[in-house]
């Protein structure tokens, strides 16, 4: 069963950019030996805890105790206050003809707030949702795609995502699904197409409303099949 699955974070709503600037402004306090902007950069996709335990293995300085907490909790706030749809994202989820799914390295309770803070609940609130609490490991260790692949009936090879992340994409890309880097939201930066390319994405959009001509193109590719030993 063919099925198009979206990240979250970067992909359907637009929270890149609230979280970073919640680490940049803490991380620079903490961490001062660091320069946070290039680091976080480099962790795009990576989730809270390990963006947290990788810089503080990289500075001269320890985090507080309780730094997850509150950041986090400062995130939400932003997030509750100012969080937006991706541009166009509900006008092609309302269109799109095939059965969609959710994998995102954010907590279930995090992505079920952010679709009900844009509004986008009323278009995918029966989309299952799969998140890295569910999987030993987050992305980019495909297990989290594994997994929803399984959950949902289909073959990896039959799904379709849009990952904003070299760390989204490298985890769908390794579960043997097609990836569609996403270069719309606001924290994107000149040369993150090639990245994810390199990672490997098999095309990039800008838009969502690419998504339609991409989709119709990858459902052109010649299907697979099990080859019996008696052929």
């Amino acid at each position: 069963m063919e099925t198009l699955i979206f990240d979250c974070d970067g992909v359907l709503v637009d929270s890149e950019c609230l979280a970073e600037g919640v680490l940049l402004e803490r991380l620079g306090q903490w961490l001062p030996d660091l320069h946070p902007e290039v680091e976080l950069r480099q962790a795009l996709g990576m989730t809270t805890s390990a963006i947290l335990a990788h810089l503080e293995q990289r500075s001269r300085h320890r985090l507080p105790a309780d730094a997850l907490e509150r950041i986090d909790a400062a995130i939400e706030v932003r997030l509750a206050r100012e969080l937006r749809p991706v541009t166009g994202v509900a006008a092609s989820v309302s269109r799109l003809p095939l059965p969609m799914a959710i994998v995102s390295n954010s907590s279930r309770r995090r992505v079920r707030a952010s679709l009900e803070t844009t509004g986008l609940v009323e278009w995918l609130d029966d989309a299952p949702l799969f998140t890295a609490e569910q999987v030993e490991r987050p992305k980019p260790d495909p297990g989290v795609y594994l997994l929803a692949a399984s959950s949902l009936g289909s073959e990896p090879a039959d799904c379709l995502v849009i990952e904003d992340s070299v760390s989204g994409v490298t985890a769908a890309c390794a579960a043997g699904m097609t990836v569609i880097g996403f270069l719309g939201a606001s924290h994107i930066e000149p040369g993150h197409d090639q990245r994810l390319l390199d990672a490997g994405a098999w095309r990039v959009m800008t838009r969502m409303d690419e998504l339609d001509v991409l989709l119709a193109h990858w459902q052109q590719r010649p299907l697979s099949r099990e080859v019996d030993p008696g052929d």
